[in-house]
């Protein structure tokens, strides 16, 4: 009697074994068949030139995002890939760098925007690691406040800050990470306010990063009214 429940138990280990073989078999083949059912043929559109290969997303900010070490060394680098994603979070992702090292350790972050002032040292740090130059920021010229809310540095020089908290952090298999943060405060400095005060683009000029041409364009002049432009049509349609 025991050996047949153990020959029923291998007969029905093995109609599950291959049923879940069946099914991944099966799984894999959709995956396959979906795959050649979303490639899809490019064509030509009429009176414009088609750039498969690229996608230009704009704006893109030069966000500066700074951060600790392990011993208090602060960081600075340039990210381009992200942007506010809610009233008060902000989302960038980043392949492997010290920065993504550091704020898996701090699980926090600053973030400020080069501008036109500070274009040549908001580059050097984009360019240069801090796995190969520790004291860059130091070297840029720039000098840092702790700040009392994250546990980050503030880099004096910008004008504006926003002192972050590490929302959700999926790392990658290649080392690099999305990252969402809360905006825990955001600090300006008096000479980029407006009469209102609140913060004017005109005066702080951050910049873009244009990514079809690999320069930056300055941000500020003013072309519309948000939520007040596009009433001229609504006017209009009720006459």
């Amino acid at each position: 009697m025991k050996k047949l429940h153990l020959n029923i138990l291998l007969l029905a280990g093995g109609l599950l074994l291959g049923a879940c073989s069946q099914k991944a078999e099966k799984a894999e083949t959709n995956v396959n068949e979906n795959a050649a059912e979303q490639k899809v043929e490019v064509k030509e559109v009429e009176g414009r030139k088609n750039f498969t290969d690229q996608a230009v997303i704009t704006p893109l900010p030069a966000i500066m995002i700074a951060t600790w070490d392990a011993n208090e060394q602060p960081d600075v680098m340039m990210a381009a890939w992200g942007g506010q994603c809610g009233p008060k979070h902000i989302c960038f992702n980043l392949s492997a760098h010290k920065t993504t090292e550091n704020i898996k350790l701090k699980k926090a972050f600053t973030i400020s925007f080069a501008t036109k002032d500070d274009i040549v040292q908001s580059d050097y740090f984009g360019i240069v690691s801090a796995n190969d130059v520790p004291d860059k920021v130091a070297k840029a010229g720039f000098t840092v406040t702790k700040s009392p809310n994250v546990d980050a540095p503030i880099i004096n020089e910008y004008k504006l800050t926003l002192e972050c908290r590490v929302v959700t952090f999926d790392e990658n298999e290649n080392g690099g990470a999305r990252v969402v943060g809360e905006i825990v405060n955001m600090s300006a400095d008096e000479s980029i306010l407006n009469e209102e005060g609140k913060v004017d683009l005109g005066k702080l000029q951050p910049v873009i990063f244009d990514s079809s041409n690999n320069t930056y364009r300055v941000v500020g002049e003013k072309v519309g009214d948000a939520w007040g432009s596009g009433k001229k049509i609504q006017e209009a349609e009720v006459k």
